[in-house]
């Protein structure tokens, strides 16, 4: 990146980026800041406007939604909105040769890959407020096949089928999107603590392999955000949530995107790589701030 580059208001303008898992929450905040930032960015997912991931039914239910919030057709035309441009593709991440295809379809369209935002995740599919808090044993077993197979495979498959183009460009940033807190247990679901802490592992083994070739792994770790999940479990709208005072310490999950947005435009982002790392911590670092003006907080487990 050059200077002029440096100063501009598109810092990521000519860049290209896939976004997995982009309908709503984490992926959609990041790929909207991307967009902002002037990228090109594949917004994939399962949820269309035409058909709505069916996945969802018990969250949903505990939610009070008939449908899961956001599709991938609508952030990619917010993406565009903001700035960049948004290209949406239905993808199944555990369909490998879905995924083969999407980095096939990239590198035909636009010959070249800057980064890789590993954020598909299937834990939700049997995520359950009622039973969140109870002992490993009295959880539901099927956790374990929607948070590796859905979640930590799908980051493996995707990061195998970009790493070739990044690596043949010698640079680029594969980001895992994760939860950490300094070692500290996630009380409340031992198979979300053990998926989170085996993607933590990933991003760094992967920059292990990635370093000699110039192209960055890194975990990029939000903290309590008000994904569209969050606010329908507490009755709340990006408007109103400062009427619950439950809700004081989150933050957008644009906050999230700045991060990455920010690590994206970082010419020197091979420092960070093979490490977690805080989005409030990456915020005090770059001089972002939430999409409110805040500077959030990292988020600490055990906080009342």
């Amino acid at each position: 990146m050059t200077t002029n580059e440096m100063h501009d208001d598109r810092p990521l303008r000519g860049r290209v980026a896939v976004v997995t898992g982009a309908s709503r929450g984490a992926g959609r905040g990041i790929a909207l800041e991307l967009g902002a930032a002037g990228a090109t960015v594949y917004v994939t997912g399962r949820s269309t406007r035409a058909a709505p991931a069916p996945v969802y039914g018990q969250i949903l239910a505990e939610s009070g939604l008939d449908a899961p919030p956001g599709t991938i057709d609508d952030t990619a035309d917010e993406v565009t909105a903001l700035g960049g441009t948004g290209i949406a593709v239905r993808v199944d991440h555990r369909d490998d040769d879905a995924v083969r295809a999407l980095f096939e379809r990239v590198e035909a369209e636009q010959g070249r890959l800057d980064v890789l935002v590993n954020n598909a995740w299937g834990g939700h599919e049997v995520f359950s407020l009622a039973s969140f808090g109870a002992p490993f044993w009295e959880q539901d077993a099927g956790q374990w096949d929607v948070m590796f197979n859905g979640g930590v495979r799908n980051h493996l498959v995707a990061s195998r089928f970009a790493a070739p183009l990044l690596v043949r460009q010698g640079r680029g940033l594969i980001v895992t999107t994760s939860f950490w807190d300094r070692g500290a247990y996630l009380r409340g679901n031992l198979f979300y603590d053990i998926a989170k802490a085996t993607m933590n592992r990933l991003a760094f083994a992967m920059a292990e392999e990635l370093r000699p070739h110039g192209v960055t792994s890194l975990a990029v770790v939000p903290g309590w955000m008000r994904t569209e999940w969050v606010l329908a479990a507490h009755k709340a709208t990006e408007a109103t949530w400062r009427e619950h005072p439950e809700l004081g310490r989150t933050e957008s999950p644009r906050y999230v995107g700045r991060a990455v947005a920010a690590l994206a435009a970082d010419p020197e982002v091979m420092r960070h790589s093979g490490g977690v790392h805080r989005v409030a911590d990456l915020a005090d670092a770059y001089g972002f701030t939430d999409i409110d003006g805040r500077r959030v907080p990292p988020f600490e487990l055990g906080e009342g």
